[in-house]
């Protein structure tokens, strides 16, 4: 039976660490948490479930991602969010897979926690993430804030059952907030890989982002939540090219 890693990144995290930690419980050899230095007492909520607890300055959420791999004695890894948490079905599911793990890496459904309500449609469900992998067969990747675990050989992958519980924004005011620092760090993501703003793409991408979302993915169904949701997904996507657009404006100036 394999040796398995749990490795998490937080930042100010007390709210919601310990049903993360929790559901690790019995699963995972070890945990180890990457914080940027928390002022609250998520140091203290790691400590009493015996997990590894590394201090590291934040250096981007995929470089982050990346870092906690590194510290982790184990080749085979977990990879949650603070605001995460195994479904008692992918807790089982991973249980199982310990005895025999035979691909590089396991895709797992997130099943997202908007306002106390679970979004079963639009881009939110059944939101696929890889966060079962062997050390060495991938990387951390994509475009902050967006990161992705990508394998280097994709076809060695396998899906497990069970969902990734993530409770992400309790009130609209914290998605708000959340969107318009997303949309910053997209924007100067953007900028640095050479990425234009034009005037279609600011007009053109959020339509498409909300109809694709509303529409074609059913966001329609979850209610007043899935619009709103679907509004601030064509939101994000506006504001990403309008800053885009503000900085190349800026720099050339």
């Amino acid at each position: 039976m394999i040796k398995l890693s749990g490795v998490i990144i937080t930042y100010n995290e007390e709210r919601k660490i310990e049903q993360c930690l929790a559901s690790l419980q019995g699963v995972v050899d070890e945990i180890v948490v990457v914080d940027s230095f928390s002022t609250d007492k998520t140091e203290e909520i790691c400590k009493k479930y015996n997990a590894k607890f590394v201090k590291q300055k934040f250096l981007g959420y995929k470089e982050q991602k990346n870092f906690v791999i590194t510290q982790a004695s184990h080749d085979y890894i977990i990879s949650l969010d603070g605001d995460e948490a195994l479904s008692p079905e992918l807790r089982e599911s991973i249980i199982k897979l310990k005895s025999n793990w035979v691909h590089d890496g396991y895709y797992m459904n997130r099943y997202n926690n908007f306002c106390g309500q679970w979004i079963n449609h639009s881009d939110w469900y059944p939101d696929k993430k890889l966060r079962a992998f062997k050390k060495g067969k991938g990387e951390w990747k994509g475009i902050n804030p967006h990161d992705s675990y990508k394998l280097y050989n994709p076809k060695k992958c396998g899906k497990l059952k069970g969902d990734i519980l993530h409770w992400n924004y309790p009130t609209y005011s914290a998605y708000n907030t959340q969107i318009e620092k997303f949309s910053t760090i997209s924007a100067h993501s953007y900028y640095e890989l050479g990425k234009n703003a034009t005037l279609w793409k600011i007009l053109f991408n959020p339509t498409w982002a909300f109809f694709k979302a509303y529409f074609l993915r059913l966001g329609f169904l979850d209610g007043l939540n899935g619009f709103l949701i679907c509004i601030q997904t064509a939101n994000l996507t506006f504001l990403k090219y309008v800053k885009l657009r503000e900085l190349i404006k800026k720099n050339k100036e």
